[in-house]
């Protein structure tokens, strides 16, 4: 488990932006050769996901044999997997799309956000750690946590939710996981300086051989001095991930 720590929010996302784009020149993907991408929703990514589109226009990165699962922003619509929470048959569309991972390898790479209750996609607390992909009641910290982008309007906010379970993520060949923020941080003092605790269903993935959590200073509030002095001692480690920027330019 690696632990990166930026100074704030911007500098988080663009850590984050720039290993995702070094992990998939250093892939070499092609058209028999699709890396797979597992992507999240919420405000936590965006400044992320802005870097990315930066390093697309400017030619260092290609989203063209690249396959994602869960949003569609920036890539071919046609490689683009997305949860349809207004099928017929809830059920099927659940199992479909695990099915659509498998036939495309697997997620390369994972990246995910959390919630203050440390669910990271909508497993809930309590959720099985071995859970698949399905459909889940929402808690109320959610739905309230959901409300601004429904104009604040509580009535508005769906209270169900097709979801990636955390098995499937554990699946991944490699997990990032975003945490931002004051409000994130007994969260993320959860996930890694205790115990896996299903109630914090982000502590899984201590138990993933591959996972990398990227945080500001912020979210570093409730950890232990000493487990912030540690990881910060490894950040030229950590650096040499991002450093330098890989492009598909020098790759072609």
């Amino acid at each position: 488990m690696r632990l990166v720590i930026l100074d704030n929010y911007d500098l988080a996302s663009e850590w984050a932006a720039k290993y995702i784009c070094n992990c998939i020149v250093k892939f070499k993907p092609g058209q028999d050769r699709y890396f797979s991408l597992g992507l999240p929703t919420g405000s936590t990514p965006l400044g992320c996901y802005k870097k990315l589109i930066e390093y697309h226009k400017s030619g260092n990165l290609s989203f063209k044999y690249v396959k994602t699962f869960n949003m569609d922003e920036y890539v071919d619509p046609n490689n683009a997997h997305i949860l349809d929470g207004n099928a017929e048959d809830l059920q099927a569309e659940c199992d479909a799309f695990e099915k659509k991972i498998k036939e495309a390898g697997g997620i390369d790479l994972f990246v995910g956000g959390i919630g203050p209750d440390g669910h990271i996609a909508f497993n809930e607390p309590g959720s099985s750690l071995v859970s698949r992909t399905r459909l889940k009641t929402l808690a109320m910290d959610t739905i309230l946590a959901n409300a601004k982008y429904f104009d604040g309007d509580l009535s508005k906010v769906p209270t169900m939710a097709l979801t990636v379970g955390v098995g499937t993520v554990m699946d991944a060949r490699e997990v990032m996981i975003l945490i931002t923020g004051a409000h994130k941080a007994f969260a993320l003092y959860k996930a890694i300086e205790e115990g896996v605790n299903h109630m914090w269903t982000v502590s899984a993935f201590q138990q993933h051989p591959r996972t990398i959590f990227v945080c500001d200073e912020d979210a570093t509030l409730e950890l232990r001095v000493k487990t912030v002095k540690y990881f910060k001692g490894l950040m030229h480690v950590h650096n040499k991930l991002v450093d330098p920027l890989y492009s598909m330019t020098e790759e072609n």
